[in-house]
């Protein structure tokens, strides 16, 4: 069934965007003659961002055929579809919108090519700054769907390892919409085969989905990190401020794990240095196994952050969840939809993290 929507992108239709990678973006020249062509785009409220980017081309990016379209007749579609051999998981969504160049300079095209940078990695090395960019402003969406306007699948990106590495981001707004228990499993899963101390898995997971869960587990943090800034001198309205975003991430996040150092299955040896570094094992074990949660999250249409304020509070973090003595709270990840696109940080040159190489 197709129908409109009195809003222009719905949750579904969002979260949908987010996880795809390519669109087909439709123009008319003044000719009425249609043109069709795959684009990468970044999606920000109701605005669809398309690159003029630097992959090769036998035209400079402003006299390619979309733009001129484009300049000549503004209304443009865009196309994005899964296409899947079982026929009861095709969908596509398709928006509407007006098209305009904002060139470099400006504020918006600054933060068009930050959004574009942080979804495709590949555009932090191309020079894409120095030429415009496209804004789609969104009128109205449809989409179908076999099963109707259920949607039940979650998405999944269609990506290979390499980009799934680098596509990777740290999330902190989430959508409201709840995960689904099979796609949380599926990212718990992930961590078992993680490479781990003589094959022991020292590491245990708490879930919070329930809001009173959150809502007692933020609170008792937030409790004990206003203790602790307060103890660093910070002043009352940074404290106040600082706490509230802290909570807030961790109310707001559908889905809240909780990764625990777990030591009983360890070795045990007489002397406390070769005990220190079995645990320093563990503790780097559990690293991976978290990395591959969220790699695991992202590959299936999520997002994730990554929060380690459970190592400055971890008796608070385990009297809240009520969790065993044995366990020993070492990081907090979210898992969501996310609300946008989050600013990549800048990553360090490779040539600065070499020290040696011979």
């Amino acid at each position: 069934m197709i129908e409109g929507r009195r809003e222009v992108l719905d949750e579904v239709a969002r979260r949908f965007l987010s996880s795809h990678r390519v669109a087909r973006l439709a123009t008319v020249d003044d000719r009425d003659r249609p043109h069709l062509v795959p684009v990468c785009f970044a999606l920000e409220d109701d605005s669809i961002y398309l690159p003029l980017d630097d992959k090769p081309k036998r035209v400079a990016p402003t006299r390619l055929r979309r733009v001129r379209n484009l300049i000549a007749r503004p209304e443009v579609t865009l196309l994005v579809d899964d296409y899947r051999e079982d026929w009861t998981r095709l969908r596509w969504l398709m928006v509407h919108g007006r098209a305009s160049l904002i060139e470099p300079g400006t504020g918006d095209h600054d933060r068009a090519v930050a959004l574009l940078r942080a979804k495709y990695p590949q555009y932090e090395q191309m020079p894409i700054a120095g030429q415009p960019v496209v804004r789609v402003a969104l009128s109205d969406s449809r989409r179908w769907s076999w099963s109707g306007d259920a949607w039940p699948e979650p998405a999944t990106r269609d990506l290979d390892f390499d980009a799934v590495i680098r596509g990777r981001r740290s999330v902190r707004a989430f959508l409201e919409t709840p995960v689904p228990r099979s796609l949380v499993e599926r990212v718990l899963d992930a961590a078992r085969w993680a490479p781990s101390p003589h094959g022991r898995m020292p590491w245990r997971f708490a879930v919070v989905t329930t809001l009173s869960l959150k809502e007692r587990l933020a609170n008792a943090m937030g409790e004990e990190w206003e203790r602790q800034l307060a103890m660093d001198g910070q002043s009352t309205e940074i404290i106040a401020r600082r706490k509230l975003r802290s909570q807030d991430r961790i109310r707001e996040a559908p889905c809240c794990v909780v990764v625990c150092l777990y030591l009983e299955d360890l070795d045990r040896y007489p002397d406390p240095a070769r005990q220190l570094a079995e645990e320093t094992m563990a503790i780097q074990s559990l690293g991976a196994a978290a990395q591959n949660m969220l790699l695991t999250a992202y590959q299936y249409g999520l997002d994730g952050g990554w929060m380690c304020a459970p190592l400055f509070c971890p008796d608070t973090v385990r009297g809240a969840l009520d969790l065993e003595p044995a366990l020993k709270p070492h990081a907090l990840l979210t898992l969501g939809y996310a609300a946008k696109n989050p600013i990549r940080r800048e990553r360090l040159p490779l040539d600065t993290l070499i020290v040696r190489y011979e």
